[in-house]
């Protein structure tokens, strides 16, 4: 086979080696953690007995737990030696054997993903560790969840997908280490600098820290309104050094008190805030302890919601039924099919996206058409893409597809397939991929004379 050098490939070459460099990329990657497993295997002996049962020699070698529940003791005095071949610390050699350890026995379906290649076995690493604290039983419900969802999901994704399986698999666990962890809560001031300033360090729970983080920005709003009551804050202050002003008001209450009671009214707001929180959950979730997701914040048990609402107006909205469809006759998609689309969908449909964020736009796979039929917009025709994915589907030749509520297929300017579904990302054959493309635009163009001429056409 001939070899062309890299600065003669053309665009589509390029793809195609770099599609090939990422197999070979992550072979090499698998190498290695079963190099690293065979060197447990090779000295998962009991050092201190001798082939006859006796007592032996060894320099006071011992097995030691290297992994988590279930995986085989290691010889704590072998790790030195292969830190030396691998040209690292032994305590990294150690827990790089951990998490191997750990996904040939606590997770092998998760293990068998990364040994076909079918994902970065970083983020199953980063599984293993999560999942640590679980015994060998438990440990289950994260392996087949992740399992089918690592070859698919970006690695933000599933990493919260683990953390939500663990919370899952030992609520009451979860909830000791959580109780642990706050009494770890603590406020500090770093020494002064050479200008006399300061950091602010602290650590609490996510509903006080965006509390905090809220009124910051309610008393930088104030102040900028009344820039009077700063009179040593510079016309083209930023917005970060008006926030610091507003935080060194916190100090004194009454102070930020009657600033916010005299402020402008389009800066006023009630003293006990209203929130918006999109909390996913199960109905299994409301008869234990359960395992909510929150938007933006990850899974949470509930009492950790019920905190962080602590402090605010709740106002409960109605379930929505995502099995209707919703069609409109305009471009613009109207809140309730962005909301539709948002909990179908929980992020962004382009290729191997992570955003699980609202702030997206969102598209039309299928180009709005001004003198087209009517209910162009709606559930059938819509999918969230950040700004920038938004531009290069519009500018740069990509093709979408919907096949369905959460199901698009993908076509990039230089041919390569995707498709996009609930579990993720997946390369596609070519020739699937264009089937599904062309059924989609028989289907829409279908879809088109109906809505024009009625169905009788």
């Amino acid at each position: 086979m001939a070899f062309t050098p890299i600065d003669e490939l053309d665009a589509t070459a390029v793809l195609a080696a770099a599609e090939d460099a990422l197999v070979r990329r992550r072979a090499v990657e698998v190498e290695d953690l079963q190099l690293i497993a065979q060197w447990a295997d090779l000295h998962a002996d009991d050092p201190r007995r001798a082939p006859d049962g006796g007592r032996a020699w060894c320099g006071e070698d011992r097995l030691v737990e290297v992994g988590g529940d279930g995986t085989p003791l290691v010889q704590e005095l072998c790790l030195p030696e292969l830190a030396i071949a691998r040209r690292v610390h032994p305590l990294a050699v150690r827990a790089v054997m951990a998490d191997v350890l750990d996904l040939r026995h606590r997770l092998p379906r998760t293990w068998a993903v990364v040994e076909s290649l079918g994902c970065e076995p970083w983020v199953a690493r980063k599984v293993a560790t999560i999942s640590r604290g679980l015994d060998q039983f438990q440990v289950t419900i994260v392996d087949q969840a992740v399992a089918d969802a690592i070859a698919g999901e970006s690695p933000a994704r599933v990493l919260d997908l683990a953390r939500a399986k663990v919370i899952e698999a030992d609520p009451d666990g979860y909830a000791a280490r959580l109780d642990e962890q706050l009494r770890r809560r603590f406020v500090s001031l770093s020494r002064p600098d050479q200008h006399g300033l300061q950091h602010v360090i602290a650590r609490v729970e996510t509903g006080s820290a965006i509390w905090v983080d809220h009124l910051v920005d309610r008393v930088a709003d104030a102040l900028d309104a009344r820039r009077d009551l700063v009179p040593d804050l510079p016309a083209d202050a930023s917005r970060d050094e008006l926030r610091a002003v507003a935080f060194g008001w916190l100090a004194h209450p009454e102070s930020v008190l009657e600033l916010l009671d005299s402020s402008p009214p389009d800066t006023q707001r009630r003293r006990r805030a209203r929130a918006v929180v999109y909390v996913h959950l199960h109905e299994a979730a409301l008869h234990h302890h359960g395992v909510a997701r929150v938007e933006e914040l990850g899974p949470l048990l509930l009492d950790q919601v019920r905190r962080l609402l602590g402090h605010a107006h709740v106002d409960l909205k109605p379930v929505v039924d995502l099995h209707d469809e919703i069609r409109v006759n305009a471009y613009e998609h109207p809140e309730s099919v962005k909301e539709r689309v948002h909990l179908r969908t929980v992020g962004e449909v382009f290729p191997h996206a992570s955003r699980v964020s609202r702030a997206v736009d969102i598209d039309h796979p299928v180009e709005y058409d001004e003198h087209g039929p009517p209910g162009q917009t709606g559930d059938h025709n819509a999918g969230p893409l950040s700004r920038t994915h938004h531009r290069a589907k519009t500018y740069l030749g990509y093709v979408v597809r919907q096949l369905g509520p959460d199901d698009y297929v993908w076509r990039t300017p230089h041919g390569l397939h995707r498709r996009v579904d609930a579990t993720g990302t997946h390369p596609i054959d070519d020739e699937i991929a264009e089937e599904l493309i062309r059924s989609a635009a028989l289907q829409h163009a279908l879809d088109k004379i109906e809505r024009r001429f009625g169905r009788s056409a």
